[in-house]
């Protein structure tokens, strides 16, 4: 290239690179860059406080809501299948030491009356023996009261009473798996095996709430946690009902991304390094390593004790700054917990708003660097 022909380009890449300056607030952004952001500071006659990251912070912002059943859940001991209740199906065989019985067909010492119903007052027909009670008494127990009412009209009766699957005491199951209403049997006293004979789960466990409601009562457990802790498999209540349901948090991703979205929760706990990486990272052409943002209200209480103030009434807009390039970045990146509703905002590097600029003056000429090479 001729001395004079350098000597032009020189020349246009200096007023581009000082109109670049005044260009850059008119050129289109994928968002506020970081000097916008801090001049909505607190300290500067904004409304959020602006807080860089470090191991404090990251302690006193690492608040995930507690899960679990109350002590009346937990205390509560196994439904003792032995009770008949209300609604219940029991299975009765009658044995009849003669020939020719008052209940036995022809040939036969044995009857067996399947499926006899204890009505909603409690009671129960059985022939030749009337109307009976049976709600409140253990099998065994509704057994002699059998044995004593017919022994008046047979000699010597051996009367077998099983409780079946009822009505009476059952749960029901609403939501990602087995639906419908099951009966509390022996086998299925408890909160994992109810689950299990009605089909499991059909959702990612690492991110599935079990929720149990019983009369005004409510508590809610993460499933892993039901299989790590056995305290949490607790016994079952005729009437409960079983929500299984697929985690609802969410956060946002903004900015120099490789994606922006409503971002669902793929686990218990989400760090802001585990974010980024679920939406692919940071655009390597165009992010500001130094300017990652997390936005989010928060409460009174965790504002206090990162800001050292006792003054904050109410949710406090919170905007905390993550520097990826620092030495202990990525550490601070990866212990600091990501909270449902927060914004993830990843500012562009300057140098992608100079390009920007360089490109609108000229043209074809899209970037500092091409006009770089023009000018040697």
């Amino acid at each position: 290239m001729y001395p004079k022909q350098k000597r032009w380009v020189k020349t246009v890449v200096l007023t581009a690179a000082v109109l670049a300056l005044s260009a850059c607030s008119l050129l289109p952004n994928a968002g506020p860059n970081k000097r916008q952001i801090f001049s909505g500071s607190v300290q500067r006659e904004g409304d959020a406080f602006i807080v860089s990251v470090n191991d404090r912070v990251t302690r006193a912002t690492a608040v995930i809501p507690a899960l679990g059943f109350s002590e009346g859940f937990k205390n509560a001991s196994p439904l003792t299948s032995d009770t008949i209740r209300p609604g219940d199906t029991l299975g009765l065989t009658i044995w009849e030491n003669v020939d020719d019985g008052l209940l036995a067909s022809e040939g036969a010492n044995a009857t067996a009356l399947e499926e006899v119903q204890v009505d909603s007052a409690g009671f129960i027909f059985v022939p030749y023996a009337g109307r009976l009670r049976a709600a409140g008494n253990t099998p065994e127990a509704l057994r002699g009261i059998i044995t004593r009412q017919l022994e008046e009209q047979t000699p010597d009766p051996q009367v077998q009473v099983r409780r079946l699957a009822g009505d009476g005491s059952t749960v029901t199951i609403i939501g990602a798996g087995g639906q419908g209403v099951f009966a509390i049997e022996r086998p299925t006293r408890t909160l994992s095996s109810m689950l299990a004979s009605a089909g499991g789960i059909v959702t990612e466990p690492e991110i599935t709430r079990l929720t149990v409601t019983r009369g005004g009562q409510q508590g809610t457990i993460w499933f892993n946690d039901l299989v790590e802790h056995p305290e949490l498999d607790i016994a079952l209540r005729g009437g409960d009902r079983i929500f299984v349901e697929e985690d609802t948090r969410s956060f946002t991703a903004l900015g120099a991304t490789a994606s922006q979205a409503r971002v669902p929760f793929v686990s218990q706990n989400l760090s802001a390094l585990e974010g980024i990486a679920q939406v692919g990272g940071l655009l390597t052409f165009a992010a500001d390593p130094t300017g990652v943002f997390v936005l989010r209200n928060e409460a009174p209480e965790i504002a206090a004790q990162v800001l050292g103030r006792d003054d904050l009434i109410g949710p406090q807009r919170m905007v905390y700054v993550l520097d990826l390039t620092e030495p202990n970045g990525l550490f601070m990146a990866r212990d600091f917990v990501i909270r449902d509703g927060d914004t993830l905002y990843v500012t562009e590097a300057p140098f992608t708003q100079w390009n920007k600029t360089i490109s609108s003056l000229t043209g074809g000429l899209t970037t500092v660097s091409s006009l770089t090479t023009l000018s040697e």
